[in-house]
This record gives C-alpha cells, sequence and structure tokens, in this order.
C-alpha cells in the first residue's frame, strides 16, 4: 500500500463529497457553512452530489463524477486505491434503503483498508476537515 500523506508536496487537499438522496441538501449546506476553509481543497463528487454542490458553489475546484449507483461510488473507491484521495466526506442515510448498498460498503471498506480521513456526518466532518487543514497548512483560517 502506498502512503496517502500529501502535505509534503504543495498540491491541495484532495476530498471526495458523497451524500444519500435524504442527505443531499446537508452536505450542500455543510459545504457552504466552511467555503472559506474548502476554498484550499479540491474535489470530486457523485453525481447529483457534486451537481448540487458544483451548483451552489461555483468558484469550487469540484469535478463531478458518476452517479454512486451508475459507478461513481467505483470511480471514488479507484481514486482512494490509487492515492488520488486524501479524504472522503460521505453523509450516510442509515434510515433509508440503499439499492447500492454493495457498492457503498466497498467504499467504506477501501477508505479503511487505505487509512483514509472518512466522516459519515456533519460533526465527523467538521473534525475531519479541520483536522486535514490543521496538518496540511499549521493552521485553520476561518
Amino acid at each position: 500500500m502506498q502512503d496517502n500523506d500529501s502535505k509534503e508536496d504543495d498540491a491541495p487537499l484532495r476530498i471526495a463529497l458523497v451524500a444519500h438522496d435524504a442527505k443531499k441538501d446537508d452536505i450542500v449546506d455543510w459545504v457552504g457553512k466552511h467555503l472559506n476553509l474548502l476554498r484550499k481543497a479540491t474535489f470530486v463528487g457523485t453525481g447529483t452530489t457534486g451537481g448540487r454542490i458544483k451548483k451552489a458553489f461555483p468558484e469550487l475546484d469540484l469535478t463531478p463524477l458518476f452517479s454512486g449507483p451508475l459507478g461513481g461510488d467505483q470511480q471514488i473507491g479507484a481514486m482512494i486505491a490509487e492515492g488520488k484521495l486524501d479524504g472522503l466526506i460521505f453523509f450516510v442515510d442509515p434510515l433509508s434503503p440503499m439499492p447500492h448498498d454493495v457498492d457503498v460498503k466497498a467504499l467504506n471498506r477501501l477508505a479503511v483498508v487505505y487509512d483514509l480521513p472518512m466522516a459519515q456526518s456533519r460533526r465527523s466532518a467538521n473534525m475531519i476537515i479541520r483536522g486535514m487543514m490543521m496538518e496540511k497548512y499549521g493552521t485553520i483560517d476561518l
């Protein structure tokens, strides 16, 4: 396995943004509340989630991928395995059925296998993003 520690280079943090249907509004709101901090990073996002964030905040460096069930989760999984991501923010709705549950489990498993910081709720996302920024830049400018 490779070390995904990107703090030694000048590249911005690379973060994937994913949200289940019932959590899409939450992730867009979360991005808006942390916009000043998040402007320092680059992002990928699955289909609708990435599109909604890009529409709300066009100034963010965000590349939308396929929809999760149509391969977007697998695209992110490949990026994790290739060491192309520094973090994963994945707002999960544990109360809704997930027709592509296998893809979601695979994404979670890869994040653990490759020791990638991953948040699945607003509070954990707050901690992860602040910790990553502090590690990368030595300070958090809010």
